[in-house]
């Protein structure tokens, strides 16, 4: 007897070995690919096996308990989740935030297929645990976590949800060209792009960027202190000289359903032009963050690493960015 007459979504991704696939049309050509590049085709194999073994337990699973739904990610964009909906992920981290932007409040519970290879931060739960989580889903009996989602809307329409983090630059590595305006301040700039980070995106990319801004800024005092040294005695005169110290607290991390955002510019050139002062900031209800695209073409806003899915943001394209007015759910 079913425990629920509303449908369980699985939601599946696909597998290295079958991009390959659908790259060189059959498997014996793939892997020929592969080793011939040195690489071990082996792993390829093992690792959609283990996928595949789980997808076919997953859903015998849940076939006891409801109805099944199969859904591929690459099917998320286009697919209409109903309001009572059951979402199941079944897969790595990335799976479960490109899904959650698509809910509007349904319960997801993520699954770790493969234990001995993904670490899954967002993946409490393993085949074992299905059942017994499946269950209390049904009944609400088991915890749930807010998620808090950005949101970005242009002027001309269209809007984009985020999980993690916005992407808003040029497609290309070409410098993007834009106005930024946070609170009172604006300034035009010339860079790689901005970040705009959420708490569950804050150990992503946002960490990525900051770690990395640390060890530069740390790396070159160093540098400096060495050069300041060998300058203080130049000559055989020894003169008062002291690097800059510098440390930087990169703790990025903050809560998943906190009511604010961050976002940081990555790589701003200062010209006569340009600037490079307001690059980083906290996004909050009363103060959002608006950037103005410069770029005739080739400007694009994607979230959480979906490329494919973006938004176009040329010329005159103004975007305002913010909390989300709904949050995501997870089981946890």
């Amino acid at each position: 007897m079913r425990l629920t007459e509303n449908k369980i979504i699985l939601v599946v991704r696909a597998t290295r070995l079958a991009d390959l696939k659908a790259r060189f049309a059959t498997k014996m050509q793939a892997r020929f690919y592969v080793s011939r590049l040195g690489g071990d085709f082996s792993d390829y194999e093992k690792e959609d096996a283990t996928y595949q073994t789980a997808i076919a337990e997953t859903q015998q699973i849940l076939s006891g308990l409801g109805r099944v739904q199969l859904v591929q990610r690459a099917m998320l964009p286009n697919f209409v989740f109903g309001p009572e909906d059951t979402v199941v992920a079944l897969g790595q981290d990335g799976l479960v935030a490109n899904t959650l932007k698509y809910l509007s409040g349904q319960p997801l519970v993520g699954v770790n297929p493969d234990p001995q290879r993904w670490d899954g931060q967002l993946l409490p739960f393993t085949m074992r645990d299905l059942d017994k989580v499946a269950r209390e889903v049904f009944r609400r009996r088991r915890p749930i976590k807010q998620v808090t989602m950005a949101k970005v809307a242009l002027n001309t329409g269209p809007t984009l949800y985020a999980v993690n983090d916005f992407f808003i630059g040029a497609r290309t590595h070409i410098s993007a060209r834009y106005r930024i305006a946070h609170g009172k301040l604006s300034e035009i700039h010339s860079s790689s792009g901005v970040i705009v980070s959420t708490g569950l995106g804050s150990t992503g990319w946002l960490k990525s960027l900051l770690t990395g801004a640390a060890a530069i800024t740390q790396s070159a005092g160093t540098a400096l202190a060495g050069q300041f040294a060998h300058s203080a005695f130049a000559g055989g005169q020894p003169h008062q000289a002291s690097p800059p110290a510098m440390r930087l607290n990169v703790k990025t991390e903050f809560a998943w359903d906190a009511d604010y955002l961050f976002f940081t510019v990555r790589e701003p050139f200062p010209t006569k032009r340009t600037g490079a002062s307001l690059v980083f900031g906290r996004v909050t209800p009363q103060q959002p963050l608006a950037i103005e695209s410069q770029m005739s073409e080739a400007g694009v806003i994607f979230s959480d690493g979906i490329e494919a899915d973006f938004l176009e943001f040329n010329s005159g394209t103004r975007a305002t960015i913010g909390i989300a007015e709904r949050k995501g759910v997870l089981v946890v």
